[in-house]
């Protein structure tokens, strides 16, 4: 199991940014503090030291010691405390040695480790559930001698889908592979799911794919193919968005990820002891 930067923590991160003075504003910096004072809500209490709440209000930050607890309290879950925090619910074991994080694709974190205990058993089913695509039907990119090889989950319109393609040749001279599995995000019967069958019904699948990401223009084709099948095992594999990036025992590395980036995330993996280096589809 991996440990991962946590992402609820990207999820908790403050995301207010400073604004620019606006067009004829007042250079009265001293009002606008005070307005600003006046106007402020009233900051919760510290928790007293050694309760739960405590606790919770200390785990919390030692996952990201930016963010603000807006409030911490008993919790609908025995043995947890509930908080409040960037406007997100958080559950906290009442020993802060555990963090749930409900929601879509809800984690447990392991709070001292700062590990995702849940990315196991995900991995696994992901891992499970790629095998099922064969390496046929994959439209692989890949240097002579791949260092990694990384599945992606892609669309040919999303704006993000596109940018990882464009530089694909710089992913290729990082020693990662990139294997594309189709999961037209706007749905089977769609557009976009018409023009990925066409890609995959062509005789040069990487020529069409490039054709389809650059200026969406590409002849309309039909055939027996495998679209909706890799598209159900996106869904099952928790995919809400594109790309999906997986390695090949399963571990999801995020959706766009720029290609240096992605080689030292794939070579933190390693050096914890993963195996990303085989094809997910062998």
């Amino acid at each position: 199991m991996k440990r991962i930067t946590l992402a609820l923590l990207g999820a908790m991160s403050l995301s207010a940014c400073a604004q620019a003075p606006q067009p004829g504003a007042t250079a009265d910096a001293g009002a606008q503090a005070r307005t600003a004072q006046a106007t402020a809500p009233a900051k919760a209490a510290a928790p007293v030291a050694g309760t739960p709440d405590a606790r919770a209000t200390e785990a919390i930050r030692a996952l990201n010691p930016r963010v603000t607890v807006d409030r911490v309290g008993a919790a609908p879950i025995p043995g947890f405390r509930e908080a409040v925090v960037a406007g997100q619910v958080v559950y906290v074991s009442d020993d802060g040695k555990y963090l749930f994080l409900p929601g879509s694709g809800g984690a447990l974190f392991d709070v001292a480790a700062k590990k995702n205990l849940s990315e196991g058993a995900l991995a696994s089913m992901r891992q499970e559930l790629l095998r099922q695509i064969p390496a046929k039907e994959r439209i692989v990119f890949a240097p002579p001698n791949p260092k990694y090889t990384v599945s992606v989950f892609t669309d040919v319109e999303c704006g993000y889908c596109r940018k990882l393609h464009s530089e694909i040749a710089e992913y290729n001279r990082q020693g990662i592979a990139i294997e594309y599995l189709a999961f037209p995000r706007m749905g089977v019967g769609s557009e976009d799911f018409k023009k990925m069958v066409s890609v995959w019904c062509s005789s040069d699948r990487k020529a069409a794919l490039t054709a389809a990401k650059s200026d969406g223009r590409l002849p309309a084709k039909d055939c027996n193919n495998t679209v909706r099948m890799q598209y159900d095992i996106g869904q099952r594999a928790g995919l809400t968005g594109t790309p999906m990036i997986l390695t090949a025992d399963g571990t999801q590395l995020g959706g766009y990820v720029p290609p240096a980036q992605l080689r030292a995330a794939l070579d933190k993996i390693a050096g914890e002891g993963g195996q990303p280096a085989a094809p997910a589809g062998a």
